[in-house]
């Protein structure tokens, strides 16, 4: 199915892995797990054959399904999401020429055109065409995606339908091998649950790559550890591999710590010796050299998982309306998606918009955000209000500009100031010159909320921010805009964020309905 052999990838003229060596079988369900930038999502990129190797073998049997980090599906916008789907197994244009050699025989009844339709639709009947619409939708719904959606052209769906569309036709297809990159992003509990299910009953290989702990421990049978460019393989489930990655950690710790006592006391003794006589200054040099080959061969204490520590600094004052909008609408050129939405967000407050995907909340803040114009309605920014946007696409981190650039765009503060700001995020070393399209999806994160801390605003629009990002800086951020003054309006699947920042008032769309949060509303962030 997979086999790997010495491979060696590179990011950015950086080693993120050395020497690998795994198998993956038939059947096999692998977790890939690492802290962000360990470089999973360049190695989820080599094995599809996306990205070249630096070095090593990768041998691949059978069909293959690859979904991304950020998938978008590659079809024409007028397609139906249907239709997309259906394009996993080539059922798609089965169909389309089905339905054109049925509106031939309409007007031409000749014995050519009945053989060439009956020679079609036994085809299409024989690569299981009628039964397949249905496993299609099944599988659209069980992510999510409400069957009145289902046969919308793309073009009208929102990003997270979108992103659901191309799960399912990945899925759909039935590939042999499937390569998921943080499959669980977008999803509510009930599709993430419904994934879990999907992929444990998987008759295939799987290799996914997931900060969802839950997700991990339902439908993993072996897990890949990435850190320090070295993959060290756990058998178990997710749960299993922490306890036995502790008791590793526990065990080299020990070690190191005996073996550097060892290298100490002998070192110290060898140089008391080094002084005295001939005889035993010679028998210095030979302890001397068993303390090289000790050094040679010693183990490295493994790191510390470090702990993120961010702090936004104090906004500037604003005027007590800092951001009202009357009537707004949105649609894509079918039905709109909302209309009459009208709120006020006061000096200090935090708005949760919540609602179903496809409800409208990116393009309310894409509106707020000035990337997108509405179709009805209006809305302004208060006195002395600058507005920071964090976008769930990573718009604004763009190909061919280094991260440390991206960072002088919102400052124009001293290069070791921002440095420091991305330090905070675990951003160190040579990645403030590197190409920052070349991050990881967690590290793009990382580097859009250091620009919005680096561009000093009292008023944050943050699209799921927690997206991609390693239980650590989950926490880490959380804990940032907890303490953080200024005024935000939010759009978050994750509860625990949810809860850290402990909103005010909650936007309900596509409604526009305006109320007061409740603890109780916590249950339905995550399907929300």
């Amino acid at each position: 199915m997979l086999q790997v052999r010495g491979l060696a990838i590179d990011v950015a003229a950086r080693r993120v892995l050395s020497d690998a060596s795994f198998t993956v079988a038939p059947g096999d369900k692998v977790g890939l797990v690492g802290r962000n930038g360990a470089g999973k999502t360049s190695l989820l990129k080599v094995l599809a054959g996306d990205d070249d190797a630096a070095g090593g073998l990768v041998l691949r049997r059978g069909t293959l399904g690859y979904v991304p980090q950020n998938p978008r599906p590659r079809a024409e916008a007028a397609n139906t999401a249907l239709s997309h789907i259906l394009s996993g197994r080539g059922l798609d244009r089965a169909a389309a020429r089905l339905a054109e050699l049925h509106r031939v025989l309409e007007h031409d009844h000749s014995p050519e055109s009945i053989e060439r339709y009956s020679a079609a639709e036994e085809r299409y009947r024989h690569d299981g065409g009628y039964s397949s619409e249905s496993d299609a939708r099944r599988i659209a719904s069980g992510l999510g995606l409400r069957l009145d959606r289902v046969d919308l052209p793309l073009s009208v769906l929102s990003g997270g339908e979108r992103r659901r569309v191309e799960l399912a036709r990945v899925l759909f297809a039935d590939a042999e091998l499937l390569l998921l990159d943080e499959p669980t992003n977008h999803l509510d509990s009930n599709a993430k649950s419904w994934l879990m299910d999907f992929l444990r009953d998987y008759r295939g290989a799987v290799i996914v790559v997931s900060h969802d702990l839950v997700l991990l421990d339902a439908s993993i049978t072996r897990v890949l550890h990435l850190d320090s460019g070295r993959l060290v393989e756990y058998r178990g489930t997710y749960s299993q591999y922490q306890q036995a990655r502790r008791r590793e950690e526990e065990r080299l710790t020990s070690l190191a710590h005996r073996q550097e006592a060892e290298i100490k006391r002998l070192s110290v003794l060898a140089e008391v010796m080094r002084r005295q006589t001939e005889k035993r200054a010679k028998q210095a040099k030979s302890i001397f050299t068993r303390v090289e080959r000790m050094k040679a061969a010693r183990v490295t204490a493994p790191r510390r998982e470090r702990k993120v520590k961010i702090t936004f600094p104090e906004p500037p004052h604003s005027g007590r309306i800092v951001l009202h909008g009357s009537s707004l609408a949105k649609g894509y050129g079918g039905p709109l998606v909302f209309r009459d939405v009208s709120f006020e967000v006061e000096r200090h407050q935090r708005l949760l918009v919540m609602g179903l995907n496809g409800a409208g909340k990116t393009s309310l803040l894409r509106i707020l955000a000035g990337e997108s114009e509405p179709n009805a309605g209006s809305f302004r920014l208060g006195h002395g209000v600058s507005l920071g946007y964090y976008a769930q696409e990573h718009e604004g981190i763009r190909a061919g500009v280094t991260v440390l650039a991206h960072m002088r765009e919102q400052s124009d503060a001293e290069e070791r100031v921002l440095r420091a700001l991305l330090g905070m995020f675990n951003l160190t070393g040579d990645i403030a010159r590197q190409d920052a399209g070349t991050l990881s999806g967690g590290e793009k994160t990382k580097l859009a909320l250091a620009q919005l801390v680096a561009g000093r605003h009292n008023l944050l629009l943050l699209d799921e921010p927690t997206n991609n990002l390693d239980p650590p800086s989950r926490s880490g951020v959380a804990r940032a805009l907890a303490e953080w003054p200024g005024t935000m309006v939010i759009v978050s699947h994750d509860p625990e964020f949810v809860e850290a920042l402990q909103p005010g008032r909650v936007l309900f769309m596509p409604e526009g309905r305006v109320d007061y949060w409740e603890e109780d509303l916590l249950d339905v962030v995550s399907m929300a």
